[in-house]
């Protein structure tokens, strides 16, 4: 009775959290636009990182509602070495809720996202005020990388979508080209969700049976220029992919 009680209140948190996510994200629409969007995508950094700011704490107040729900729980580690310019972040993918988590604690980044979110009344007005990249698929698409590289962080979820239902994560190569010919400095984050919830394909009613623990877990650095000096760009792409699919597979896989 006591565990049906405690699915209940979790079921009707998730549901009254998409609501605030919603409504909230498309009330914020014309605030957003008027204040900081105007220009976009061609505002200056310092009204982006003000949008950040304002839409880091909307979205931590979202993570704080599922946690005060128990549907969520989420732990840290090494968080605050994320943000550095010239720091490109790449980050596997296994949930709906992973840049809303690691943009709420982490609310200097800019982040790559998908085209088609433009089209979201609830979150394309937080994209163009914090002057977020939609992922083209262009040859332009790489010099805006560039330049944003050159004084911001910069996420990208490698995996181009979440995670497929075998959890097996298989990272597109382009994130890592990006990083290799642009970065300072490469950083995976490691995004565990246990029990697994909130998958690709997967209704937002079909709740875990227990409160979901995130651990967002900051790898260690990977130096671009090191990995040249290896290998051409080419063969280093290609080796430094498969070293990070087998790091978060493994990481992973020990939920």
């Amino acid at each position: 009775m006591v565990q049906k009680l405690a699915y209940g209140i979790r079921l009707i948190g998730t549901l009254f959290g998409f609501v605030f996510f919603g409504v909230v994200g498309f009330l914020l629409n014309i605030y957003l636009h008027f204040r900081y969007a105007r220009k976009y995508p061609h505002a200056d950094l310092k009204t982006q990182l003000e949008a950040r700011k304002f839409v880091s704490k909307i979205w931590g107040l979202l993570v704080k509602f599922l946690t005060w729900n128990r549907v969520i729980e989420c732990h840290f580690h090494g968080i605050e070495k994320l943000g550095r310019p010239g720091q490109l972040i790449l980050a596997n993918h296994p949930t709906l809720l992973d840049i809303v988590i690691v943009f709420s604690k982490a609310n200097t980044i800019n982040c790559i996202v998908k085209k088609s979110l433009l089209n979201n009344y609830s979150m394309r007005g937080a994209i163009k005020a914090c002057g977020f990249i939609p992922n083209t698929e262009s040859e332009d698409l790489l010099d805006t990388c560039h330049q944003v590289l050159t004084e911001q962080a910069l996420l990208i979820f490698p995996e181009g979508t979440r995670t497929g239902e075998d959890n097996l994560v298989k990272l597109h190569r382009g994130a890592v080209s990006i990083g290799l010919r642009s970065a300072k400095v490469i950083t995976p984050v490691i995004i565990k969700a246990s029990p697994p919830s909130l998958k690709k394909n997967q209704p937002w009613y079909h709740i875990a049976r227990k409160t979901v623990r995130y651990d967002i877990i900051v790898a260690d650095d990977i130096d671009p220029q090191e990995r040249l000096k290896e290998k051409p760009l080419p063969l280093a792409a290609r080796k430094l992919n498969k070293e990070l699919e087998e790091l978060f597979n493994r990481e992973t896989q020990e939920i």
